[in-house]
């Protein structure tokens, strides 16, 4: 089984951290993070990457613990991949 990670807009977190983040962790490009961020901004969320459940709940804990780390309350859900 794979999983999603998404990533939660909230009112706090920075859109060019959001971004620093989805290239950091994610390994997105940064044209893609800035388009991913653009997203989660507009829409509450969106799913930034899809991995085995391991290796989703690490890409989760550094998120928070980067965000946390920043005084940021960014939020993270790991949902299992649908179909």
């Amino acid at each position: 089984n794979r999983y999603n990670v998404l990533i939660m807009n909230d009112d706090y977190t920075p859109i060019d951290f959001v971004q620093q983040l989805l290239t950091d962790i994610f390994y997105h490009k940064p044209d893609d993070s800035e388009a991913l961020a653009k997203l989660i901004h507009e829409k509450g969320k969106a799913i930034v990457g899809t991995y085995t459940y391991e290796i989703a709940e690490q890409k989760g804990v550094e998120v928070t613990v980067e965000a946390r780390s920043e005084g940021f309350p960014l939020m993270v859900k790991i949902e299992p991949e649908k179909g």
